[in-house]
C-alpha cells in the first residue's frame, strides 16, 4: 500500500488524503487510459485506411468480437465483481501463506477454464461463424488465429487485479498501451508476408495481449506476490476461491445475457453490413469513456471497498457522489456536441484509401445514436463497482437482464426500419435502463447519505444537459456556414478539421462561459485540483 492510513478514515484530515489519493490516481490513470485510446483510435484508422466498412472488414470484426464473447466472465468482470473484493479482505488478515494459497487457487483454476474454453472455441469456430452473414472461410480463419487472446487477456487482467488492490496502477495502465502499439505496429512489419491485411492484424492482436500480460508481471513481483499451480481439487477448496466463485455464480446469468446481446447485436448488424461501421462508432465512444469513467471506476472500487468494510457509509456515498457529478460534467457536453458535429469527427479521422463517402454516412449514422447513451454508459461505469464493493453482483445482474432483453428487442425493432443506426439507438436506450434500475436499487438501500448525493446527482445531471443544450443551439446553425466555407477543399484536415476547430470554440465558450456565470463547484473543483496539479509538478 502507498499510503498505511485508511481510505476512508473518519477525520477530516485523513478524509482529505483519501480523496487526494483518488485525485491522484485517477489522474494518472487517466492520462495512460487516454494514450491507451488515442492509440486504439490510431488502430481503429489504421484499420479503416486498410479495410474500410468492406467484407474484409466486416469478418475481421465478427472474428474480433467472438474471443472477447467470454472476457467478461474469464477478464474483467470476475477481477471486479469477485477477485478484488475477496483479495482485499485476505489481505486485511496480513496472513502471507493465505494470500499466496489463494492466488495460487485462482491462478489454477482461472488456467484451466480458460485453456479449456479456448480449445473448445477453437473447435467450434465453423459453428460460431454461421450466426453471422460474413465471409465464412476468412472468419473461421481469423476467429481461429485470436482465440487465443481470450487467454491472454484474462491473465492480464488477474494481475491487474492484484495491483489494483493494492493501489497500484501504473502497469495496468500501460498494459493496454501496449497492446494498440502492437496492434499497430505488426500489420506494418508483416503485412507484406500474409495473404490480406486482416491476418496480419490478427498476429498483432496476439502479439499485443501478450505484451498486455507481461508488462504488469514485474510489479506483481516487485509487490512480493508468488504464486503457481496446485492441485486443481485443492484449489477448488480454498475458502477464498469459493468465495470468488460464489460471488461470479449469480453474475454468470447477467455476464451471459450481456454478450448474448453483443453477439446478437452484432449478427444483426452483420446482416445490413453495419458490423465494422459500428465498430469504428464504439471506438470513439470508448476514446471518451475511458478517459475518464473507466479510469474512474477503476480508482474508486477499491476506496468503496474499504469504506463498505468499515461501514463508513457517509464517505462512500459522498465518494461516489462527487465522481457521478463529475462523471455528468464531463461526458454529457460531450455528447451533445458529437452528436451536431460527428460527421466533421468521422470525416477527420477515418476518410481515406477504402474508407470512402459511403464508409462515412454509415459510421456518422451510427454514431449519432451511439451518443445519445454515452453519458448513461459512462454512469454505469461508475455506479456498478458501487455495488460490487458491498459483493452485491446480485443487482447489477438484473440490470444486464432487463437491459438484454430491452436491447434485444429494440434492436430486432429497428433493424428494419434504420438498419446499423437503430442497432445504436436500441443500445442507448437501455443503457439507459440500466443505469436508471441502478440508481433507483441504490436510492433504496437505504446506507446514510447516499439517497441524498444520488439526488444532487440527479439535479446536476438536469442542469449541465440544460447548459450543453443551449451551447449546442448556436452551434447548430452556425456549423452549414463552417462547413460550406471549406467544402472546397479536397483534404479532409481543412474540409473538417477547420469547421471542427470553430465548431469546438462555439459551444466551448458558451458551456464554459454558463458553467462560470453560475459558479459551477464541480467545474471549479476540477480546475483547482488540476492547478493543484500542475503546480505540484513545477515545483
Amino acid at each position: 500500500m502507498s499510503d498505511e492510513s485508511p481510505p476512508f478514515a473518519a477525520g477530516g484530515e485523513a478524509e482529505v488524503k483519501a480523496e487526494g489519493r483518488m485525485l491522484r490516481d485517477g489522474g494518472k490513470l487517466s492520462l495512460l487510459t487516454m494514450a491507451s485510446r488515442v492509440l486504439g483510435l490510431v488502430r481503429e484508422m489504421t484499420k479503416a485506411a486498410f479495410m474500410g466498412t468492406g467484407a474484409l472488414a466486416e469478418a475481421f470484426t465478427v472474428s474480433f468480437m467472438i474471443p472477447n464473447f467470454l472476457r467478461r466472465l474469464f477478464a474483467e468482470g470476475s477481477i471486479t465483481v469477485a477477485f478484488i473484493p475477496t483479495f482485499s479482505g485476505i489481505l486485511a488478515g496480513k496472513d502471507e501463506k493465505r494470500t499466496r494459497e489463494f492466488l495460487s487457487a485462482t491462478f489454477t483454476v482461472l488456467t484451466i477454464l480458460v485453456v479449456a474454453t479456448v480449445a473448445l472455441g477453437i473447435a467450434c469456430t465453423p459453428l460460431l461463424a454461421s450466426l453471422f452473414s460474413t465471409d465464412r472461410g476468412e472468419t473461421i480463419v481469423l476467429t481461429r488465429m485470436m482465440f487465443p487472446f481470450l487467454a491472454l487477456v484474462s491473465f492480464a487482467a488477474l494481475l491487474q487485479g492484484i495491483l489494483n488492490t493494492i493501489g497500484v496502477f501504473t502497469p495496468s495502465g500501460i498494459g493496454p498501451i501496449l497492446f494498440n502499439a502492437f496492434f499497430i505496429a505488426v500489420p506494418f512489419l508483416i503485412g507484406g508476408w500474409t495473404e490480406n491485411p486482416a491476418r496480419a492484424m490478427a498476429i498483432g492482436v496476439i502479439a499485443g495481449g501478450l505484451a498486455q500480460a507481461l508488462c504488469q508481471l514485474p510489479a506483481v513481483l516487485r509487490a512480493g506476490f508468488r504464486f503457481g499451480f496446485i492441485g486443481l481439487g485443492r484449489a477448488f477448496r480454498d475458502p477464498g476461491m469459493r468465495r470468488v466463485l460464489a460471488l461470479i455464480a449469480p453474475t454468470i446469468l447477467g455476464m451471459a445475457a450481456y454478450q448474448l446481446n453483443d453477439l446478437v447485436c452484432t449478427s444483426l448488424a452483420s446482416s445490413v453490413g453495419a458490423a465494422a461501421g459500428i465498430q469504428y462508432s464504439i471506438r470513439l465512444q470508448e476514446l471518451i469513456l475511458g478517459v475518464f469513467a473507466v479510469s474512474a471506476g477503476t480508482v474508486l472500487l477499491p476506496r468503496l471497498t474499504a469504506a463498505a468494510r468499515d461501514a463508513d457509509w457517509p464517505a462512500y456515498a459522498a465518494a461516489l457522489g462527487r465522481v457521478l457529478r463529475t462523471i455528468v460534467l464531463v461526458t454529457l457536453p460531450v455528447a451533445i456536441f458529437s452528436m451536431i458535429a460527428g460527421r466533421e469527427i468521422i470525416v477527420l479521422l477515418f476518410k481515406a484509401r477504402a474508407f470512402d463517402e459511403a464508409s462515412v454516412k454509415l459510421t456518422t449514422a451510427v454514431f449519432f445514436f451511439h451518443m445519445m447513451g454515452m453519458a448513461f454508459i459512462a454512469l454505469n461505469r461508475v455506479i456498478a463497482p458501487a455495488f460490487y464493493a458491498r459483493s452485491d453482483a446480485k443487482t447489477p445482474t438484473w440490470a444486464g437482464l432487463v437491459s438484454f432483453g430491452a436491447n434485444i428487442a429494440l434492436a430486432f425493432a429497428f433493424v428494419g426500419p434504420f438498419r446499423g443506426p437503430g442497432i445504436a439507438l436500441a443500445l442507448s436506450i437501455s443503457s439507459a435502463i440500466n443505469t436508471c434500475y441502478l440508481v433507483i436499487a441504490l436510492g433504496r438501500s437505504g446506507l446514510p447519505g447516499l439517497a441524498a448525493a444520488l439526488g444532487v446527482t440527479g439535479r446536476y445531471f438536469a442542469r449541465i444537459l440544460a447548459f450543453s443544450l443551449a451551447a449546442a443551439l448556436p452551434l447548430y446553425f452556425l456549423r452549414p456556414l463552417f462547413v460550406g466555407r471549406f467544402a472546397y477543399s479536397s483534404s479532409r484536415f481543412v474540409a473538417a478539421g477547420i469547421p471542427l476547430v470553430l465548431e469546438t470554440l462555439v459551444f466551448a465558450i458558451v458551456g464554459i462561459g454558463l458553467l462560470l456565470l453560475t459558479k459551477d463547484e464541480v467545474a471549479a473543483s476540477l480546475i483547482s485540483r488540476f492547478s493543484r496539479r500542475r503546480t505540484a509538478s513545477g515545483s
